[in-house]
């Protein structure tokens, strides 16, 4: 899933990007990734998985802090 999100980022860039949906598809594809991780039965798996979905999660929270106080 982390994968899917790095594509997806380079597909949305630029200046009239919608960041809501981007956020959104963000959230959702690691939060999938996380849950396939946990899924799987191997430990590296399930730590790597777990990690690298969860950075991205956090990006996409930041990411939403900014926007939120860029509009006030």
């Amino acid at each position: 899933m982390v994968v899917l999100n790095v594509i997806f980022f380079f597909i949305i860039r630029g200046p009239n990007a919608n960041i809501y949906l981007g956020i959104s598809i963000f959230s959702i594809l690691s939060l999938i990734g996380i849950v396939f991780a946990i899924l799987s039965r191997k430990l590296p798996f399930i730590v790597f998985g777990i990690f690298f979905n969860g950075v991205v999660l956090l990006f996409a929270y930041f990411l939403l802090m900014a926007m939120g106080i860029g509009e006030a």
